[in-house]
């Protein structure tokens, strides 16, 4: 079988099966696991699907650029986004992270509560500015075309001169057992440095992350204060989640 062929296969299989295990693949082959895992990596690489130990998950849709992320799950996020402010206090610093999900925490803010909010993203920012008379503190930095979000090291100093009692996190994978993860290196280690600056970090959880897996390791969940998830979500890894706030409607 030529090596097209091959991963012409494997993508087949992850559209039928959800998932790739590689020793399983190359037993149904008879080929060696490292040709396998080679046909994975090279897949992951041209952005086909997420290499994990062992085999591949598919890309989560979580991970698509942030123009068609806008339509996915919106009463999910819009649900997951209201039980995130009502864990904001007054006169609070709070940290909105890039995402359609922070969007609609930012549209939720209260206009007259002296807020502080700080974010990565020119278009959260704009949105804070536009509904609330909360101060807007920018984190500067190269803006990725494909998030919308400021990272990389005019960020990263930014960032070590900042301080925050929350962080509403956004990622893009949300798995008891590989933790919190993105679809960005940059973004990852920008999420992290965020975190080290707060006080206590949530993550919002909207249905289509939960038990997706991205390329990058963000935290491990025991390092959040919680998981905001949707209390409408039935997706059994929730129970195994630590931490989870607003379970119940």
């Amino acid at each position: 079988m030529l090596g097209a062929q091959r991963k012409s296969h494997l993508l087949q299989i992850l559209a039928r099966d959800g998932r790739v295990v590689a020793k399983d693949v190359a037993h149904e082959l008879g080929l060696s696991e490292d040709s396998i895992r080679r046909d994975l990596r090279e897949l992951a690489e041209d952005g086909r699907l997420v290499r994990v130990y062992g085999g591949a998950l598919p890309i989560p849709a979580a991970d698509r650029p942030v123009e068609q992320r806008f339509a996915l799950a919106t009463e999910s996020k819009m649900r997951v986004a209201e039980r995130a402010a009502a864990l904001i206090r007054p006169g609070s610093t709070i940290v909105l992270d890039a995402g359609t999900t922070a969007h609609q925490l930012a549209r939720m803010l209260p206009s007259h509560s002296a807020l502080t909010v700080i974010t990565p993203s020119p278009g959260i920012a704009i949105e804070v500015a536009d509904r609330t008379d909360a101060r807007v503190v920018m984190i500067g930095g190269e803006v990725a075309r494909y998030s919308m979000v400021a990272s990389g090291p005019l960020a990263m100093e930014a960032i070590h001169h900042l301080a925050a009692d929350v962080f509403f996190m956004g990622v893009t994978g949300i798995d008891p057992t590989r933790g919190l993860t993105t679809g960005n290196l940059d973004d990852a280690a920008t999420k992290r440095a965020i975190a080290g600056r707060c006080e206590q970090t949530f993550v919002l959880g909207s249905e289509e992350k939960v038990g997706a897996t991205s390329r990058f390791p963000v935290m491990d969940l025991d390092d959040v204060a919680g998981v905001i998830v949707d209390p409408l979500d039935r997706n059994p890894l929730i129970e195994r989640l630590p931490m989870v706030v607003a379970r119940s409607s």
